[in-house]
């Protein structure tokens, strides 16, 4: 039986850089919080520390479009 040759269709992406789609920037230079301070003392799960996080970002004005 003979092989049939699939046509390679290569994808080029384009070299241009371009602008991140969405999503938040968040800067967190210059803060001198601890994690002790955003977090509290006491063992806490992964859904709260993000709640936490959200809570600290946005309550410092942090994050930015």
């Amino acid at each position: 039986m003979a092989k049939k040759k699939k046509s390679k269709s290569k994808s080029r992406k384009s070299k241009v850089k371009r602008k991140p789609f969405g999503g938040y920037s968040i800067n967190f230079a210059g803060r001198n919080e601890t994690l002790e301070d955003v977090f509290g003392n006491g063992n806490i799960a992964p859904s709260e520390m993000t709640k936490k996080i959200w809570a600290f970002i946005k309550a410092n004005d942090l994050a930015s479009k």
